[in-house]
């Protein structure tokens, strides 16, 4: 029997990247999925998402068209059936290029599910499907599962089709009436601003007193009132204890509320998927139904790894990515690690949200001497160009002792494309002054981190 260097359990972003990855590099690498290639984001998460949202921008501009000068007679409707169809369209083309790249890279697949059987004498056995593989190295990367609240009603709801999920509103051939969104992070605010625009009565029920979890509060508090413009109602510090048929039972410090809900959407997060995979029996530690891993990846099991959702770090398909090639280098040999405060974080509605590193309360609780800085998205030209209404912000957080950028929070349009320049500036630890020197393209929306930059003594 022949034995592997790398079996990957998963064939979502981090497992499929790290295959890929893995091969190019010289080792043999067999990879088990039992559904599609390219896991929950390119499937059933940020792909259909995005795909979805661009038709829902699409729309609205077509609605708002004489803001910007352009009279259309007829505003047309959004075809809910036609957007699904574009989305499948969408995801096959990009499964079938994940097949292509691991083809091409010499990785072995194998459409099953696999769990460990034994770790004897350095090798690790898997099993599928009645078959035995040995393995130098694991790479648990089998990703998450949508999470869901335990109230009277949610299992006849989730039978019933009433209650959707992440994985299943995707598929939805029509846009209801009303939908009541139990959630209020970023799978929820993504979808509630789709079918608000799409036309439906959308309420947002979160349990915490915000949106957007640990977001900052300035950012949330413009991108709540945005999508309350575009008719997202919001019920916060509200707790559902029931939903029905017809509507989501829910009690907030004023009493009892009742929200008609001809669909429901069931977004409260995700929790790491472990089950089956034999993580028992090699005694694999876990924290809070997560792997538990070090900045290598590395388990407490020598020559098994854990990346992607599985590890409940970072549940973020670009944490992913980065994650498998950690681990892969620390087999390899090569020196490499992770550094979480680097890693951006966007929500893809209108506007555009992106965020990275602390905010200013986190750093201070981290006793970092930390300071901020917040300018509006009307220090860019380009912004004021393109939009109609002129709340976004840009803010900085950065160390006043290292003078260094530390956290980056902005809200508007094209967040989710330049973020990742100011990621970059804080995963290099670029000083401040270093920064000034830097030229900025105009007219650009990220001219105005530029103009915060001028703002820190």
């Amino acid at each position: 029997m022949s034995v592997y260097d790398l079996i990957v359990l998963g064939g979502g972003p981090a497992g499929y990247n790290a295959a890929a990855c893995a091969a190019k590099n010289g080792m043999s690498v067999l990879l088990f999925e039992k559904k599609e290639l390219g896991g929950t984001c390119l499937n059933v998460g940020c792909i259909p998402s995005k795909a979805f949202l661009n038709s829902a921008k699409i729309f609205n501009y077509v609605k708002h068209s004489e803001s910007y000068g352009i009279n259309v007679e007829n505003k047309g409707f959004l075809s809910q059936a036609d957007v699904v169809a574009r989305k499948n369209k969408v995801v096959k083309r990009l499964v079938t290029g994940v097949k292509a790249q691991l083809k091409g890279a010499g990785v072995e697949v194998v459409k099953e599910m696999a769990k460990i059987v034994k770790n004897e004498n350095g090798l690790f056995a898997v099993s599928a499907a009645e078959t035995e593989y040995l393995a130098k190295n694991i790479l648990l990367a089998a990703g998450s599962v949508p999470a869901y609240i335990d109230v009277r009603g949610v299992n006849n709801g989730l039978i019933s089709g009433h209650i959707m999920s992440n994985v299943t509103i995707f598929d939805l051939q029509f846009i209801p009436d009303s939908l009541v969104v139990i959630g209020g992070g970023v799978i929820g605010l993504e979808l509630a601003s789709y079918f608000a625009s799409a036309g439906s009565k959308v309420t947002v029920i979160e349990a915490m007193p915000k949106i957007a979890g640990a977001t900052d509060e300035a950012v949330t508090a413009v991108l709540q009132k945005a999508l309350e413009k575009q008719g997202v109602e919001f019920k916060l510090s509200a707790k559902v204890f029931e939903v029905t048929d017809e509507s989501v039972e829910y009690e907030d410090a004023e009493g009892k509320h009742s929200a008609p809900a001809d669909k429901v959407l069931m977004a409260v997060g995700r929790k790491a998927f472990t089950d089956d995979l034999g993580l028992e029996a090699l005694n694999v530690e876990m924290q809070r139904g997560a792997v538990v891993t070090d900045a290598h990846m590395r388990t407490n099991i020598k020559g098994l790894y854990a990346a992607g959702d599985i590890n409940g770090k970072s549940m973020l398909a670009h944490t992913a990515y980065r994650e498998g090639e950690v681990a892969v280098n620390d087999m390899l040999g090569h020196a490499d690690d992770m550094n979480y405060n680097a890693i951006p974080a966007v929500i893809y509605t209108t506007p555009e949200v992106g965020t990275v590193g602390y905010t200013l309360d986190s750093a201070q609780k981290a006793g970092i001497n930390a300071k901020e800085v917040t300018l509006s998205l009307m220090y860019s030209g380009r912004y004021i160009a393109e939009n109609t209404d002129y709340t976004g912000i840009c803010k900085l957080v950065y160390d006043a002792d290292e003078s260094t950028l530390i956290g980056a929070h902005i809200v508007g349009s094209y967040a989710s494309e330049y973020i990742v320049a100011v990621s970059n500036l804080i995963d290099l630890a670029v000083p401040v002054d270093r920064i000034k020197k830097l030229v900025f393209p105009h007219p650009t929306v990220v001219e105005v981190v530029r103009e915060a930059i001028f703002e820190i003594e």
